[in-house]
């Protein structure tokens, strides 16, 4: 019984800190708001900003389109 409560015990810490992770949204100009993984960076080639959704996938935004970027 002890070993079932100290394994639900640490099943649950880890889904807490998965959970944890720096969100941020990204507002644009026309209303709508994105939902990236980490925080966006801009890229120096090409001047827009650069983050990754929550699939996985790396995509770009003109820094001309984003009115605000939030950390959730």
């Amino acid at each position: 019984m002890k070993q079932w409560i100290i394994a639900a015990f640490c099943i649950t810490g880890m889904f807490a800190l998965a959970g944890c992770s720096n969100d941020h949204l990204i507002r644009t100009s026309d209303g709508q708001i994105i939902e990236a993984d980490d925080k966006p960076e801009i890229d120096e080639d090409t001047g827009m900003i650069e983050y990754e959704d929550e699939s996985g996938r790396m995509n770009q935004i003109p820094q001309g389109d984003v009115r605000e970027i939030k950390e959730r």
